[in-house]
């Protein structure tokens, strides 16, 4: 995959990406006439996490562009003890810059939501929508930062001696981060994801980077304040928030606080809920859908309703740049999803 220069606020970086057309899973640039999808992953996974994404025929009706941040994937730079959502918002402003991409519709999970809705608010210009799954909540709650804070621990304990690594605690973090973000799922993609990512962590959250990770597992998620509303006047975008329905760290409530202080501040958007699905739905039920009169309402239709001009007709079948990695990891392609007749719901 290729990799980009940028120099950001929080220092230089060589950020690695991956460019899809509707004729290309590894292209060089975007199509210019084509609206295009900038795709920002959660914590702990890379931007492998959207594989589904890049293989379906419908959402590659446009460019996707996705990146792994510092301290994930294949990206490489260093990571402040200050890092935080500004700073991670000017990495992907500077991403942005570096590849000259356009206003981009935001496709955002979890931790990628939050830095998404930063752009939103530090650059407004940039942004054309959010598609926002399992966003932060307005404060961490107390629990899920224990929560984080120990899995945090259980990678430490396992990995401070490189040359006799304690398979007992990295099991515990394993099992801490497949819980947060995929319950109990047993999907081979998951576990795929988890073969895929366990090599590279192990090289990039070794030892001397242990601060680095705790920045950003950790700290980017405690401290954090609520976006006041002037800041949240300054989007302007439409909105749409995804609620999993079985996250076990953010209840739908969480959900409601944050529509209704966007709301407040003159905001379009909309919630809704995605039934059975975990924190990081994306991956388990990738094709979650809501019925209303007359329409079906999945992402593509979505980006359909907040583009302008002719979009391509969908192709009978893409690939994925991610799907022989995650073959070789034990991906099995034909597995059925857990979702195939979930229904996504609004939530009023």
């Amino acid at each position: 995959m290729p990799q980009v220069k940028i120099h950001s606020q929080a220092g230089s970086a060589l950020i690695n990406y991956t460019i899809a057309t509707p004729t290309s899973e590894n292209a060089e640039s975007i199509d210019p006439s084509l609206p295009t999808v900038l795709l920002l992953h959660p914590i702990y996974v890379s931007q492998v996490i959207f594989h589904h994404q890049f293989a379906s025929p419908n959402v590659r009706r446009f460019n996707l562009v996705a990146l792994d941040a510092r301290c994930h994937g294949d990206t490489i730079g260093a990571v402040p003890s200050t890092y935080r959502r500004v700073d991670a918002a000017d990495d992907v402003f500077k991403f942005m810059e570096a590849l000259k991409l356009p206003p981009c519709h935001f496709f955002g999970v979890s931790l990628g939501s939050c830095v998404a809705l930063q752009m939103a608010v530090s650059h407004p210009d940039k942004v054309l929508s959010l598609f926002m799954i399992s966003p932060l909540p307005l404060v961490e709650p107390e629990l899920v930062a224990a929560g984080r804070q120990e899995i945090y621990d259980c990678w430490v304990e396992g990995c401070k001696n490189p040359n006799q690594p304690d398979e007992t605690a990295l099991l515990d973090y394993i099992f801490g981060a497949v819980q947060f973000g995929f319950n109990r799922s047993s999907e081979s993609i998951v576990n795929a994801m988890v073969q895929y990512t366990l090599p590279r962590a192990l090289r990039i959250w070794s030892p001397e980077h242990f601060d680095e990770l705790h920045t950003v597992s950790v700290k980017f998620f405690l401290d954090r304040q609520p976006h006041p509303t002037s800041d949240l006047k300054r989007i302007n975008c439409p909105v749409h928030l995804i609620h999993c329905s079985e996250d076990i760290a953010y209840p739908l409530y969480f959900m409601e606080e944050i529509r209704d202080s966007m709301a407040k501040a003159g905001l379009e958007v909309r919630l809704s809920q995605v039934p059975d699905a975990p924190h990081f739905g994306c991956v388990t039920h990738p094709e979650a859908y809501a019925a209303f009169p007359m329409k079906i309402f999945l992402f593509h239709e979505w980006m359909m309703d907040h583009v302008c001009g002719v979009i391509p007709p969908a192709k009978a079948s893409v690939i994925s740049p991610y799907e022989t990695d995650l073959i070789n990891a034990g991906y099995k392609v034909n597995e059925q999803s857990d979702s195939d007749d979930d229904l996504l719901h609004v939530v009023p």
